[in-house]
C-alpha cells in the first residue's frame, strides 16, 4: 500500500513540474514575441520598415536598412507610370507588366501594389503611419493620382482610342516613362510624364514618332536572298540532323538485337547445362544493363522531332517582312510588331535607342555590319516602296 502511495506521490509530482514547466515555456513565449514586437515598434518609430519591404526594394541585412532594388525599382515606376495615365485597367497593367519581364502579375497583386505609400515615402504599422527613412520611387502627388484612379477619380474624358505607343517607351533624360494625350481632341502627342521634374524631351506626334519607330525595324531587315540562303542553310542542318539520328537509332537497334541475341542463346546454353548458373547470373546483370542503357537511349529519339527549323524560319521571315507590314498598319498594330521585336527604348530629342530582344539583338548586328555571309558589300536596306 506505501509502494502504491509512493508512485502515486511521484507521478502526481512529475504532472506538476510539467505543467509548471509548460507555464514557464509560454511565459516565455508570450515575453519573446511582446519583447519582438517592441523591437519592430521601435524600428517604425525609427523610420525603417520593420519586415520585408514591396516589389521595388530589398532589405540591406548588413546595414539593417532598406534600400532600393535596382532590378525591380523601374518595374514598380513603370506600374504608377501606366496606371496614373488612367488608360489601363488593373489586368491590362499586369499584363503590360508580364510581357516586359516575364513573370506574373496578378490582379490583385497590382492592386495591392498601388495602393501602398511605402512607394512615396510612408508606411503603416500596426495601424500608424510612419515616415520612412527609405528613398522614394514616385512622388506623393502621383501616388494620390494613382489612388483617384483606383476610386474612380481622374478617368480621361477621351476614350475612343488606346494610345498606342504608351508603355513602349522611355525618357532618355530622366528615366520616366513617356505617356500620351490628346489635343485639340483629335490629334495624340507623346510626351515625358515629368514625374521627376521638368526635362527637355519634347512632344512627338503619334505619325512622327511612328515613322522614327518604323526605322526600329527596318535596322532589322534580312534582305530577300540572305533569307533564302539562312532558311537553306537551317533546312541543310535539320536533314544532316535527321540523317545522323537515323544512322544512330539504327546503330542502336541492331546493339539491343545482339545483346537480347546472347542473353537467348545464355539461356539455352544454361538448361543444356554447357554453363553454370554461376556464370549465367552475373553475366545476365550486365546484358541487362546494357539493355536497359540501349533503351534509354532509343527512348531518347521519340517524340523529339525539333521544331527548330520552324521557329527559327518564322523569325527569319518576320525581320524580312516586319517593316513592310509596319508600313501598312495602323499605330496599334505597329505597337505589337514593336513589342515582338524590343524589349525596352529610350528616346530623347533627336533619336532613339532600342534594346532588342533576342534574337532580334544579333540580327541588327549582322543587319549592321551586312556580314551574313563571305560576301557582302551590296546595300541590304530596304526601300520604302
Amino acid at each position: 500500500m506505501n509502494t502504491l502511495s509512493s508512485v502515486s506521490k511521484q507521478s502526481g509530482a512529475k504532472q506538476f513540474m510539467h505543467g509548471i514547466q509548460v507555464l514557464m515555456a509560454r511565459n516565455y513565449i508570450d515575453n519573446l514575441r511582446e519583447e519582438v514586437r517592441k523591437g519592430m515598434r521601435e524600428k517604425a518609430e525609427q523610420g525603417t520598415y520593420p519586415s520585408r519591404p514591396p516589389l521595388g526594394y530589398r532589405n540591406n541585412k548588413q546595414e539593417r536598412t532598406i534600400e532600393v532594388d535596382p532590378e525591380n525599382a523601374p518595374i514598380a515606376q513603370l506600374l504608377f507610370d501606366l496606371y496614373s495615365s488612367g488608360n489601363y485597367s488593373l489586368a491590362k497593367v499586369g499584363a503590360a507588366l508580364s510581357a516586359r519581364t516575364g513573370r506574373r502579375f496578378p490582379r490583385w497583386y497590382v492592386e495591392k501594389l498601388l495602393k501602398n505609400p511605402f512607394y512615396c515615402g510612408v508606411f503603416v504599422w500596426e495601424g500608424k503611419t510612419y515616415e520612412g527613412t527609405h528613398k522614394q520611387l514616385i512622388t506623393k502627388n502621383l501616388f494620390e493620382r494613382v489612388q483617384g484612379v483606383l476610386q474612380g477619380r481622374n478617368h480621361p474624358k477621351h476614350r475612343s482610342r488606346e494610345f498606342a505607343f504608351s508603355g513602349l517607351l522611355q525618357c532618355a533624360y530622366d528615366n520616366c516613362m513617356v505617356t500620351a494625350e490628346i489635343k485639340k481632341e483629335k490629334y495624340v502627342y507623346y510626351h515625358c510624364t515629368g514625374y521627376r521634374g521638368k526635362c527637355a524631351l519634347p512632344y512627338f506626334r503619334e505619325e512622327d514618332l511612328g515613322i522614327r519607330l518604323g526605322q526600329i525595324l527596318k535596322d532589322i531587315y534580312i534582305p530577300d536572298d540572305v533569307l533564302e540562303m539562312l532558311q537553306t542553310s537551317f533546312r541543310n542542318d535539320l536533314n544532316r540532323s535527321e540523317m545522323l539520328q537515323k544512322q544512330e537509332r539504327d546503330r542502336l537497334t541492331k546493339q539491343l538485337s545482339v545483346i537480347r541475341s546472347r542473353m537467348d542463346q545464355a539461356y539455352c546454353d544454361k538448361l543444356d547445362g554447357r554453363i553454370t548458373e554461376e556464370f549465367w547470373l552475373r553475366n545476365t546483370a550486365d546484358w541487362q544493363q546494357q539493355e536497359q542503357q540501349v533503351l534509354l537511349a532509343l527512348k531518347a529519339f521519340d517524340g523529339t522531332a525539333p521544331d527548330r527549323l520552324l521557329t527559327a524560319s518564322r523569325i527569319l521571315e518576320l525581320a524580312n517582312k516586319t517593316y513592310f507590314l509596319y508600313l501598312s498598319q495602323k499605330p496599334e498594330e505597329k505597337a505589337k510588331l514593336l513589342k515582338m521585336v524590343l524589349s525596352n527604348c529610350t528616346v530623347d530629342a533627336a533619336s532613339l535607342s532600342p534594346t532588342y530582344r533576342k534574337p532580334f539583338d544579333m540580327i541588327f548586328n549582322r543587319a549592321k555590319t551586312e556580314e551574313w555571309c563571305a560576301r557582302g558589300d551590296s546595300n541590304t536596306r530596304p526601300t520604302d516602296s
